[in-house]
């Protein structure tokens, strides 16, 4: 695709409609109002850490929650006091940006925003960057070049994501698996959090902590209705 002035005035539209927080201050509800998975807690400091000389790439499965996940690292810095303007998301996987290097995308944002990359501590996401080909040598780059910004991208492409991180990424980037929805995290995002409690245990002079079922009925029902929907999908 031709980079002409016409692109590039819909590649601006496009980062507008991304980042609502620019105007709204905050991400669209229907993220907001998800509950996060419990590996939120886990990431977000990989995120947060604007000091650490390094992407973070949340690599895993499609479908799993990593653009949520994006999401609510977004309104976590938001809540935490981060401006708005300073956080950037970019989906790689639309059309309108493809083979538009990862660079070029970043200043066209800052052009919006009246900000300057190389001096603005700001956060920017990378939604799907397995759609770029050589991702990993600009992203290598972007880490290099800009030193107050931090950079969070992900992919679903996890085994190439993984290896393209070893090879050119090294001490550059660091890689965050996040794995299908566990049984556990089901429980949780029901809201049957409370089904298991964990008890403290006398065992052979140590004290050991044991998850014991409140309701175990209830509890095999939700195992049930999940092992079902697996093979209904």
């Amino acid at each position: 695709m031709e980079y002409t002035a016409l692109l590039e005035k819909q590649i601006i539209g496009r980062l507008r409609i991304d980042n609502p927080w620019w105007t709204l201050g905050s991400v669209p509800d229907f993220y907001a109002d998800m509950k996060p998975r419990l590996y939120l807690d886990v990431f977000y400091p990989l995120v947060k850490d604007i000091d650490l000389r390094r992407a973070t790439v949340l690599m895993g499965p499609r479908r799993v929650g990593k653009t949520v996940m994006m999401y609510h690292s977004i309104q976590q810095l938001i809540k935490e006091g981060t401006d708005p303007q300073n956080i950037i998301y970019i989906n790689v996987e639309a059309p309108i940006y493809n083979k538009i290097f990862l660079e070029t995308l970043l200043h066209l944002a800052c052009e919006i925003l009246g900000k300057d990359p190389s001096t603005e501590a700001m956060y920017v996401f990378y939604d799907e960057i397995q759609y770029l080909k050589d991702w990993e040598v600009e992203l290598k780059s972007l880490v290099d070049s800009y030193l107050k910004i931090k950079f969070i991208a992900s992919g679903s492409a996890a085994a190439e994501l993984k290896k393209k991180s070893d090879e050119s990424g090294a001490g550059r980037f660091t890689d965050f698996h996040l794995p299908p929805l566990t049984f556990y995290e089901y429980v949780h995002l029901k809201g049957y959090s409370d089904l298991c409690q964990i008890r403290n245990y006398s065992w052979s002079g140590a004290i050991t902590q044991i998850p014991r079922a409140i309701d175990i009925t209830l509890l095999n029902n939700l195992f049930i209705r999940v092992f079902s929907s697996m093979f209904q999908n």
